[in-house]
């Protein structure tokens, strides 16, 4: 069975302001991934649980303001709705604080290093930097994959409280990407129980063959986790052991670094603290 898009909201948490129309446009857009890069309109309602006639009123509207485009009976995004992430983006300043200590730690171990917030069961790439060029697992800002199969998911699992950490669990159902993602809640349990100890997690052949990755939390001043940064190479190269003995005091000093350029700016510790 084809699994759907994620919901809009928990239905019990929506305030008497929320608009539905609304809700079920940003739903669309959000519907269309690498998987699914264009849909008719029935194959949009079974991916976002929707009626027809209520896609078929926010298809015209998005498609009126430039942000879906329809070839014969398919739908499919244009490039306007690139707009929405890179204002979120240059808002924030990503670019300018997170960056430099990418590319320090690219240039330190080679490799790929991105930072990711977490969103419901996944994670979202806000910044990434790579000299990778195989085919594999797109990280590129906006990507988004499962938490439970990535070094920066479990680390970002961790730093949650146990009630919703709970929550967490009692809503995902994992799914396996390779033979060797790690899909049993009780297993998941004791991995993310392990990070919170050792204050990182490392994911190998998780989310796709052939990634070995390191990842470390991004915390404020109180200790909350806002972000994760990792280290990521391929598998048969570098080992988690290796990465750990070679890149963890690297990880960390750069993590703290970048904790410490988004402090000055409330405004992106606002928005990091709120995923």
């Amino acid at each position: 069975m084809e699994e759907l898009a994620r919901p809009v909201t928990d239905p019990s948490n929506r305030p008497p302001e929320f608009v539905e129309a609304l809700a079920k446009g940003l739903a669309l857009l959000e519907a269309f991934d690498a998987a699914h890069p264009e849909m008719t309109l029935s194959e949009l309602a079974r991916r976002i649980d929707a009626s027809p006639a209520a896609v078929r009123r926010s298809l015209i509207t998005l498609q009126a303001l430039g942000y879906v485009g329809q070839t014969g009976k398919r739908f499919h995004l244009q490039p306007k709705v690139m707009g929405l992430g890179s204002s979120f983006y240059f808002s924030a300043r990503l670019d300018e604080l997170m960056l430099p200590e990418l590319r320090h730690l690219v240039e330190t171990f080679g490799d790929a290093s991105s930072v990711a917030t977490l969103d419901e069961h996944d994670v979202i790439y806000i910044a990434h930097h790579s000299r990778q060029r195989a085919r594999r697992a797109s990280a590129v800002v906006g990507a988004r994959y499962p938490a439970h199969a990535t070094s920066m998911g479990r680390v970002l699992l961790a730093g949650l409280d146990d009630d919703k950490l709970d929550a967490y669990f009692a809503t995902v159902e994992p799914q396996a990407l390779t033979k060797l993602t790690v899909t049993s809640v009780d297993e998941l349990r004791g991995i993310i129980e392990q990070a919170r100890r050792d204050g990182y997690a490392t994911a190998v052949d998780q989310l796709d063959y052939g990634i070995t990755a390191l990842a470390v939390p991004v915390r404020d001043a109180a200790g909350n986790t806002l972000a994760a940064l990792n280290s990521s190479g391929y598998t048969g190269l570098v080992t988690p052991q290796q990465m750990v003995a070679e890149r963890l005091q690297d990880l960390r000093a750069a993590a703290d670094r970048i904790a410490e350029a988004i402090a000055r700016y409330p405004v992106l510790t606002s928005i990091l603290g709120s995923t």
